[in-house]
């Protein structure tokens, strides 16, 4: 019999122990997007194309889709925020578009927030979409939609309620993914009324 066998291996006690190195706070800076921060976007949106049902897109985006879109909303002046680490990681995003085409819904934006899978539950959220409503605020829009799916977005429908967005309508088994149908809940933000909650 070898002494490992029958010995317990020595454990110093907790005061004596190495200790693990403190964690890196968590933080970043918000900044408005830069076409050079596209790949990272591509990345964290189609992990939620790929793995969830918050956005009922299927395929994967291209990095030359989101060329486009990125050209397509910056020409028109809407903002397009990321959330940067100090080792320069971008680590969500934020941007609003069009809510319809017709001209007269010019006033009215809809939003999106999609941050990398580690950085959630972290308040990041909360910054970026406060960012992202001070921005709109600044450049005259007067509503803000969120269109967020009814089944496993729960945190995305609070976080929008936290912020003074009130449900407006809901619309069930409008799309289907993964072999399940899907609802919506539909959240608005007057930008001149609403403010945040404290």
């Amino acid at each position: 019999m070898l002494p490992e066998e029958y010995q317990k291996a020595r454990v110093l006690p907790p005061h004596l122990r190495k200790q693990p190195a403190p964690e890196a706070p968590f933080s970043y800076v918000i900044r408005d997007a830069k076409s050079s921060d596209l790949p990272d976007i591509r990345e964290i949106y189609n992990h939620y194309v790929l793995n969830s049902v918050v956005t009922f897109d299927e395929k994967a985006m291209t990095l030359r889709e989101w060329k486009g879109k990125f050209a397509h909303l910056t020409k028109h002046g809407y903002p397009i925020l990321v959330a940067e680490t100090p080792s320069g990681q971008v680590i969500g995003y934020a941007l609003v578009q069009p809510w319809r085409q017709k001209s007269a819904f010019r006033y009215t934006v809809e939003n999106s927030i999609y941050l990398r899978a580690a950085s959630t539950g972290k308040g990041l959220g909360r910054d970026l979409l406060g960012a992202l409503v001070d921005r709109c605020q600044e450049a005259g829009y007067r509503e803000m939609i969120a269109v967020i799916a009814d089944s496993g977005a729960e945190a995305s429908i609070k976080l929008h309620e936290e912020y003074g967005f009130k449900e407006v309508g809901r619309m069930g088994r409008v799309g289907f993914k993964f072999g399940r149908s899907i609802g919506t809940v539909t959240l608005q933000r007057s930008m001149k009324k609403a403010s945040k909650k404290a």
